[in-house]
């Protein structure tokens, strides 16, 4: 596994970007006006696979111990043969605020976030973005997926210019954990082949969300950082 640090610069968080083969979707700290009326209608239940408990996105506490990871602080991530890990930092205050994983073709970017123990963010947070995508000229569209409801979208592309020229397919995913929520974003072939998708959803399901005990708001990100020499053993 290689291990690379990318930068990322301070975006509106109602801007949607492709950054090379990774969509960006920043979670906004606040609802947009114009949504809160939808945002009040849509459920608060937590939105993850029946099986996440046994089979991931893991809580630290469900996790292995004796199963080697990549410790980023606020997730964990296993080691494989072929998959390079990338650290997304933000720019002017060289905070870590993404991590990427290419794999087999395919991008996986993963985020954790803070989230309140009894409600989950899925569901508020997959309008926003499908909101934010709309309306600078891309298409969204729900669909059923593994992890449950997914959104399959067509994200414009902004050149060194700042001129949108393209657009580049992505799916967003999302759960809904113990206190917290991880969100994917995956690119490249795994976005459109459903026989590379398989790979990239078990390298989500494979993730290790260290919530900590500090508190934090809802929506907050919770910290990573540059990995230590040598994977940990557990978590």
């Amino acid at each position: 596994m290689r291990i690379g640090r990318g930068k990322k610069g301070t975006e509106p968080a109602d801007e949607v970007e492709l950054v090379e083969t990774t969509p960006e979707v920043e979670i906004a700290t606040e609802a947009d006006a114009e949504l809160d009326d939808a945002i009040a209608l849509l459920p608060t239940d937590k939105s993850a696979p029946e099986d996440r408990e046994e089979n991931g996105p893991l809580d630290e506490n469900e996790a292995n111990p004796v199963r080697p990871y990549v410790d980023l602080g606020g997730v964990k991530i296993l080691p494989r043969e072929g998959l390079h890990l990338r650290l997304e930092v933000e720019e002017e205050t060289q905070r870590v605020v993404a991590v990427g994983l290419d794999y087999e073709d395919s991008t996986l970017q993963v985020q954790p976030f803070a989230a309140p123990r009894s409600t989950g963010l899925w569901h508020e947070i997959r309008e926003q973005i499908a909101e934010q995508i709309q309306r600078q000229g891309g298409v969204a569209d729900e669909v059923d997926g593994p992890f449950g409801p997914e959104l399959h979208a067509s994200v414009p592309v902004v050149g060194d210019d700042g001129v949108t020229d393209s657009t580049r397919p992505a799916r967003f995913i999302g759960v809904d954990g113990p206190r917290w929520f991880l969100r994917g974003v995956i690119a490249g072939r795994a976005a459109e082949d459903p026989s590379a998708a398989d790979d990239i959803e078990e390298l989500f399901r494979s993730v290790v969300v260290v919530r900590g005990t500090t508190p934090m708001p809802p929506r907050d990100l919770i910290p990573l950082h540059m990995p230590k020499s040598t994977p940990t053993s557990g978590v």
